[in-house]
């Protein structure tokens, strides 16, 4: 964990996120006052990311629209310190092959990283910024955030979200999938009302109404329906199947998407809305909704009071690498000693080798779990280990969190030839070397720690090298160190990083 953390941020303290959605982009800025998140900026636009989707790669077009939104955002994040912005991406980014050509200069813009997330961890977020839009009761609640992209259903009480999932399903792909060109038939808006019927349809076990006592909806989707319903007086608040009923009828007597007038529906919302209203019936009808009101809380609120938490020493990813561990018993003597001799090389390391504090948040995580594969066979443990932090559900953690550490945990022993570089960035490729060259010279120790102390030793780092210098004649008497020394001086090198041992 980084050590210059606070325990607790101070009142007056300013946190920003930004939700780069596939229908929408939303930035927030909050400050703390008491303990608590006051929203003091909030900014959102209408980018469309996902409609620029083709083939699974972004347009150059959209990647445009959203690196303009992206600079207007900016001007309002000078005032915020770029360790204090946290900025995700959903489903569009999730599915583009090429989506490093947006994150890339988006990260040059606003002065941090872009963290793609995977479905369940967009469910969480959105969960716990809900939860806190609401009264803290004991009574199970479920969420659902129709989204361009993904739509999310989570059961939860209070804080914490019981069961979660991710849906393929959003009002900016259904509306690209059924209604090309804008045109409205009864027969497409039957198509992909059957659609999301059969995506909710295999959930339907862990969330009917068997399992919560209220409905809540969030995004701005189901909103903006509860808007229309309310200004036509159709509802007097909240969103009944009957009220869908009569805005499905309604929109149906339309041709053209654009051509849609109804009172309280944004211009920018025409295109989306009668996608949205399939869904959400679906989602009533397969479900057992009766009703359902909406919270202002969302995917951003959810991001910055997670960031809040990672800020205070309450970083949902130390839970989940802690899990991690005992789900795989992994033994965590040997895994302190790891953590212990990484960081004796991180710090030794660091400056010239110019790795951040978040890199050292990265070794943390991958020495307390870099032999979780153990427990599924000694033998190649490590591509083991690679599999399950790639694939697992880590709640707290981005897409790219995940990859890097599987990466790491794959390169932590055997052979670093080109291949193992192919997926690796050129920009990655120095920064990806160093830190496995800490995680794998840590490891070397860790079975002489078990046994007895080591020796103080110096440790050198230059412009891809590294010296290590141990006290007169310790190498000779531990002869299995020194041949696993040597080994590494072979492979390090090959890599592109000259290792000296004396």
């Amino acid at each position: 964990m980084d050590v210059d953390k606070q325990e607790q941020l101070p009142d007056g303290s300013l946190l920003a996120a930004i939700d780069l959605g596939s229908n929408s982009f939303h930035l927030i800025i909050a400050k703390i006052e008491h303990g608590e998140l006051r929203p003091v900026e909030a900014l959102a636009e209408k980018v469309q990311l996902g409609a620029g989707l083709q083939n699974d790669l972004l347009t150059n077009e959209a990647i445009q629209r959203g690196l303009e939104c992206l600079s207007r955002f900016a001007q309002l994040l000078g005032r915020v310190g770029p360790e204090r912005v946290r900025v995700v991406g959903t489903h569009a980014l999730r599915v583009a092959k090429n989506r490093r050509a947006f994150t890339v200069p988006a990260k040059r813009i606003l002065g941090t990283r872009v963290d793609v997330i995977y479905g369940l961890e967009e469910a969480r977020l959105v969960y716990l910024g809900v939860a806190h839009t609401l009264a803290d009761d004991a009574q199970s609640r479920l969420v659902i955030d129709i989204g361009g992209g993904s739509t999310e259903c989570i059961v939860g009480q209070r804080f914490e979200p019981q069961a979660m999932e991710s849906l393929q399903m959003g009002c900016v792909s259904y509306g690209r999938a059924y209604f090309a060109g804008g045109r409205i038939s009864r027969g497409n808006y039957r198509k992909a009302y059957e659609q999301a019927r059969a995506e909710i349809y295999r959930i339907r076990h862990r969330f009917n109404a068997k399992h919560w006592v209220e409905c809540v909806g969030s995004s701005g989707t189901l909103q903006a329906i509860e808007t229309i319903l309310t200004q036509n007086k159709w509802e007097e608040g909240g969103i009944s199947r009957a009220g869908l009923a009569t805005l499905e009828k309604r929109l149906l007597k339309f041709k053209q998407m654009e051509s849609i007038e109804l009172d309280g529906l944004a211009a920018p919302r025409r295109n989306v809305i009668l996608p949205g209203v399939a869904i959400a019936s679906a989602l009533f009808d397969v479900l057992g909704i009766e009703r359902m009101r909406t919270s202002r809380g969302a995917l951003r609120e959810g991001v910055i009071y997670d960031l809040m938490g990672r800020l205070s020493h309450e970083d949902v990813r130390e839970r989940t690498v802690n899990a991690l561990m005992q789900r795989y018993a992994v033994d965590a003597n040997t895994a302190d000693i790891v953590e212990r001799r990484a960081r004796t090389f991180y710090q030794a390391t660091c400056v010239n080798w110019q790795l951040s504090a978040y890199d050292w948040d990265l070794l943390h995580w991958l020495s307390r779990t870099h032999e979780i594969g153990m427990a599924i066979a000694h033998k190649h443990f490590n591509r083991h280990s690679a599999y399950v932090l790639r694939n697992a559900d880590l709640p707290g953690f981005s897409q790219e969190e995940q990859e890097l550490l599987a990466v790491l945990a794959l390169g932590q022993r055997g052979k670093l030839g080109a291949d193992f570089f192919a997926e690796v960035a050129d920009t990655e490729m120095s920064r990806i070397l160093y830190m496995l060259t800490i995680i794998r010279l840590a490891s070397c120790f860790k079975y002489v720690e078990i046994l007895e102390q080591l020796p103080d030793f110096s440790i050198e780092a230059g412009d891809r090298s590294l010296a290590l210098a141990f006290p007169k004649g310790w190498l000779a008497t531990h002869p299995l160190t020194e041949r696993e020394l040597g080994a590494e001086q072979v492979v390090l090198g090959k890599a592109g990083l000259k290792l000296t041992i004396s």
